[in-house]
């Protein structure tokens, strides 16, 4: 029989007769729609097919007692919620906690007080009511933070494309800064390189010509392009065109350790770590000239014998990059808020590399005489998010990134030492050995 109405669904069953007219009769005059069972085995089938609110069961029955009844209920994922009270006239103790032990939540004796039953049975179904409720709101608000989470994830990964973009910006920026000067170099050299040529080789021509005795026209000639600066000057010409295409190609193997190993990502290959560092200063060589607030930010590099280590060559640039970025705009910072006290000011960033104590580990620290760092500010530096930056100058995820790729990926530490007006130092660990830890970890 399936409930049509709104009210509450009771099935009660009992082998007695008696109590079942008394039960449905009690019930039925309170509104309740009641349906019975005169056996387990009949209130199991039934129950397969209307599902009641609650369950008045007998315990005393033929054949399936009203204890592996309900045992039976529980152990049904579709009943094992149905609230249900054991109707008995045993009194010991030990039936009652039995009943409770197989899931029943209630009791109530034979004969029965019908003021008694009707409060126990609303009391539960009120319960039952507010338990689906319950879950039906759980459920709804772990849907909305389902939901929140997956935004919060999609907003995060966002975040870091644009703090990729960003970085791969100001990389660009930088490139394109440095290959300014070689390239024009090259440019304006090449057409004097090319007249140069073609003067000598029209003199040759004609000292060819008129060989062994030189001409007038080869003297006049010879004055008129001033061979003999020429025959000077194009080894100079020439090695200044060298020089920019050095330096040309060393911006280029500072871009490849940029972006290598995106394929890869996982691989670790052997490196010096000073190349990397030496590439990214290359890099930000722009932003450490001198300004319209400022004097050149002075670099000084105190390398120590480190030996090649395995690592991310990549991922390593990338945290140099972001630290050093740091570094010179902590000292901006510091340069603007102080203003003309600054002009006997040096700006500097010292960069040390060495070995640990223990000989386990490669020591790098990158030192700034910036404006420094609070201890509240020092505490969240790395979390994801946290920037001290002006809306639209920073994400809040280098740090952290930084933070992941030494200690995630290269099981080593990165931690930081500052004073609020005296300068940050940020001290990275790389284990020497893969697969190590850095000190402290």
């Amino acid at each position: 029989m399936s409930s049509l109405s709104n009210s509450e669904y009771i099935l009660v069953i009992d082998d007695t007769p008696a109590n079942l007219k008394l039960m449905v009769q009690t019930l039925t005059d309170q509104g309740y729609e009641v349906s019975t069972a005169i056996s387990g085995e009949r209130a199991l089938k039934q129950i397969s097919y209307d599902l009641p609110d609650l369950i008045l069961l007998d315990i005393q029955m033929p054949g399936i007692d009203g204890f592996e009844t309900c045992k039976r209920l529980k152990e049904n994922p579709e009943t094992k919620d149905i609230p249900i009270i054991f109707m008995t006239a045993l009194s010991d103790s030990e039936s009652i906690v039995k009943g409770f032990s197989l899931g029943a939540v209630d009791y109530i004796t034979k004969p029965f007080q019908a003021i008694e039953v009707l409060a126990r049975i609303k009391t539960h179904i009120n319960l039952q009511q507010l338990r689906k409720n319950l879950e039906k709101e759980v459920a709804k608000k772990t849907n909305e933070l389902t939901q929140a989470l997956e935004e919060l994830k999609e907003s995060q990964a966002q975040l870091i494309q644009k703090e990729k973009m960003s970085a791969l910006g100001e990389l660009m920026a930088g490139i394109a800064h440095e290959l300014n000067n070689p390239i024009g170099a090259i440019s304006n050299n090449s057409q004097h390189l090319e007249n140069y040529i073609r003067d000598i080789l029209h003199s040759l021509f004609l000292y060819q010509k008129y060989y062994p005795n030189p001409a007038e026209e080869i003297i006049e000639n010879a004055e008129d392009v001033d061979l003999d600066f020429l025959i000077q000057d194009l080894p100079n010409l020439i090695s200044s065109m060298k020089a920019g295409s050095e330096r040309i190609k060393f911006l280029s193997t500072s871009l490849r350790t940029f972006s290598r190993s995106e394929l890869n990502n996982d691989q670790k290959v052997s490196s010096v770590v000073h190349n990397d560092i030496d590439s990214t200063l290359l890099i930000l060589n722009h932003r450490l000239k001198a300004n319209s607030y400022r004097s050149a930010i002075e670099v000084v590099k105190k390398y120590g014998d480190v030996p090649e280590i395995k690592c991310l060559p990549g991922q390593l640039a990338q945290v140099f990059m972001n630290l050093i970025s740091n570094a010179i705009d902590a000292i901006d910072e510091l340069v603007k808020k102080t203003g003309c006290a600054m002009f006997k000011f040096q700006p500097q960033i010292i960069i040390y590399s060495g070995i640990n104590e223990e000989k386990t580990g490669l020591i790098i620290r990158i030192k700034d005489n910036g404006v420094g760092m609070s201890e509240e500010v020092k505490a969240k530096i790395f979390d994801k998010l946290f920037t001290t930056k002006a809306v639209g100058k920073g994400t809040g995820l280098g740090l952290s990134i930084a933070y992941k790729i030494m200690v995630i990926n290269h099981s080593g530490k990165l931690w930081c030492e500052s004073t609020l007006g005296k300068g940050s130092e940020f001290i990275l660990e790389l284990p020497m050995k893969e697969g190590s830890r850095g000190v402290g970890e």
